[in-house]
């Protein structure tokens, strides 16, 4: 049974402890994933997530296939829905709430109800053979949906059978993924519900949105760190903060006048500078913070729409009274720009992440542009309104960008 290897048990109370500090959920899908993965050493998997009476094809990593990319760039899928039930094997795992250990998905014995779809693989150019299925079934067994494991391996590099032993491990280890992931469920929830307030007063602050320009920020932070040097455990933690803080970059317009947000035109001096006070007012929600994402959700909020070149807004102010700081006043008492490196990380990620969301769709004002419009201003805009470094990260994951932008559409 499951206490018959205490190494291999400490490797996945380990591994649940790891998944445990993880708060967002798209980042948590990945890193389940990945140490799913690296437990049974296999090539590939996926992650489903039940969605009423279907499951949703939500994460996929792949070696073989990333393999094939140019180095740096990430593996691009479509998400897409399973019917929850006995045809295709992850349905049959959520409906059946049982693990399934298949030696090889293309000779599946003809007397099982469920079968295994080529397409993918054809269309890839990939060939799927062991499978290792297991329902992500939480303690008080409810099914939120399945961890699919893909051709282990062998030492060798040769694809093998899931050893049969590993089951109960990975059995373990998906019962607190699914506990992980339903908590970083309600967390989403609760953020979104936020953001839904925001969206009652202005149309533009969805929770598409969001999730496109926190899905952007997350991707250019993590080239830009690697280019930077930053270890992999920093740039994990700090993936799963900023995520979290960009959905709630705009979260300070509750607090704005629906006869400014509303405006199907764009607003003149007088409203501009009330609308510019969503910045401080969203930074206020955070003013006690005492974690991460809330010091992380302060930042994001309040020094989203500086400028690189300084002429951004709201420069140096106190972030609880928005009055300026008195050592960074001008000779009229206005707060100084912040400027270049003055401006935190986050900020700079978050401004190049929104005004590129902001571009590419439809706004009361403007139609969406096309993407050589956007990045053309984009380029333009390098080292003026945006840190010359983020620009060239994000330049540099378009094909990311773009799955982001599609998993997320209007």
């Amino acid at each position: 049974m499951i206490d018959t290897d205490p190494k291999r048990l400490r490797e996945i109370i380990s591994l649940n402890t790891e998944i445990a500090e993880v708060k967002d959920f798209d980042v948590l899908m990945e890193r389940i994933l990945s140490a799913a993965r690296e437990f049974v050493h296999c090539d590939a998997g996926s992650i489903y997530i039940k969605r009423d009476d279907h499951l949703e094809f939500s994460y996929a990593q792949n070696d073989t296939l990333t393999g094939r990319l140019t180095p740096g760039q990430k593996l691009i899928y479509t998400t897409f829905k399973v019917p929850i039930n006995t045809n295709s094997i992850s349905g049959y795992v959520a409906l059946k709430g049982k693990t399934l250990n298949i030696e090889d998905a293309y000779n599946l014995p003809s007397d099982l109800p469920f079968c295994f779809d080529r397409s993918y693989d054809e269309s890839a150019c990939y060939r799927t053979q062991s499978i290792l299925t297991v329902p992500l079934k939480t303690r008080n067994k409810k099914i939120i949906g399945v961890l699919q494991l893909i051709n282990r391996l062998d030492d060798n590099g040769d694809i093998i059978r899931f050893d049969p032993e590993l089951e109960p491990y990975v059995a373990f280890f998906a019962s607190s993924a699914a506990s992980a992931l339903a908590q970083a469920q309600l967390t989403r929830t609760i953020i979104l519900r936020m953001i839904s307030m925001a969206e009652l007063r202005d149309p533009t602050e969805t929770s598409i949105h969001v999730n496109r320009v926190a899905g952007y920020a997350v991707e250019i932070y993590e080239t830009w760190a690697k280019r930077n040097g930053v270890s992999t455990e920093d740039i994990n933690n700090t993936r799963d903060v900023l995520r979290m803080a960009a959905m709630l970059h705009d979260v300070g317009k509750i607090a704005i006048s629906d006869l400014i947000l509303k405006k199907p035109a764009r607003l003149n001096e007088d409203e501009y500078e009330i609308m510019k006070r969503h910045t401080v007012l969203g930074a206020k929600l955070f003013q006690d913070a005492t974690s991460p994402f809330e010091e992380a959700a302060r930042e994001v909020a309040l020094n989203h729409h500086e400028r690189y070149d300084g002429r951004g807004y709201p420069g140096f102010v106190n972030p609880v009274t928005g009055e300026p700081i008195g050592e960074k006043t001008d000779d009229d008492g206005n707060p100084y720009p912040k400027k270049g490196a003055e401006i935190p990380l986050f900020g700079r990620i978050v401004a190049l992440a929104d005004v590129y969301d902001a571009l590419s769709t439809t706004r009361a004002y403007k139609k969406a542009w096309d993407e050589d419009r956007v990045l053309r201003v984009i380029r333009d805009e390098r080292g003026r309104h945006f840190d010359p470094e983020i620009v060239d990260a994000f330049l540099s994951i378009m094909p990311t960008i773009r799955s982001i932008g599609k998993r997320y559409a209007s």
